[in-house]
């Protein structure tokens, strides 16, 4: 901070101590958010993996539900197929909370099926259709676990991504702004104050000395 900028500052010792308690606590909470930001790239970072991890895994399982349709799809009609996939027989609700991770709400998803029964999931009969459709079903039902956590985890990295980005520039702002501004004008006061102190004593002892002189004709400079 510039000289110029403590010029604002009024050179009292009330406005001493007010400094040096706001130093203090500038301090203090640049330390907290120094740990606070630490620890979020850490659990950061942890959640980048496993979003990498879950993104091939659902990546994967994809593929393969594709690869199965084709193979389905080359064993009957394309009307029949679309017959057989024209109604839903399961249901699916979804239900969202949230996790406060260091003041970061994030999100957690919960799905439920109308029924628990894995049989379920085929919306046609099966002496109808080929086999080959029933593992590609199977394998589409098998990836939306992995799907709604992958939704999960992604939204969770944006948040504390978010969340870092701001509580950098918190702790920035402290150590290059508040701190040093605080510090400069804890200087610039206390010289002003140690300057008004040796202005007073050298009043003093001046009017002591005229005191003297005009009491006893006594003088220094004798």
């Amino acid at each position: 901070m510039s000289v110029l900028a403590s010029t604002h500052v009024n050179p009292t010792r009330m406005e001493l101590t007010k400094q040096k308690r706001k130093l203090v606590t500038a301090m203090r909470g640049h330390k907290l958010l120094k740990d606070k930001r630490d620890e979020l790239m850490r659990q950061f970072l942890d959640l980048v993996r496993l979003n990498m991890v879950l993104r091939q895994k659902v990546e994967e399982g994809i593929r393969a539900a594709n690869a199965n349709f084709v193979i389905a799809k080359s064993a009957m009609s394309e009307q029949g197929l679309g017959t057989a996939l024209m109604a839903p027989k399961q249901e699916v609700y979804l239900e969202v909370g949230k996790r406060n991770v260091m003041s970061v709400n994030t999100p957690v998803l919960n799905y439920k099926t109308r029924t628990a029964d894995e049989n379920d999931i085929y919306s046609y009969g099966f002496a109808y259709t080929s086999s080959d459709l029933d593992g590609a079903v199977k394998s589409l039902a098998d990836i939306l676990p992995d799907m709604l956590h992958l939704a999960e985890t992604e939204k969770s990295c944006q948040l504390m991504a978010a969340e870092i980005e701001k509580t950098r520039r918190r702790v920035n702002a402290l150590e290059h702004v508040v701190i040093p501004n605080a510090q400069e004008n804890i200087k610039y006061i206390s010289m002003k104050l140690d300057e008004n102190e040796r202005s007073t004593q050298i009043r003093l002892m001046k009017v002591k000395d005229m005191l003297l002189e005009e009491a006893h004709g006594y003088s220094k400079k004798e």
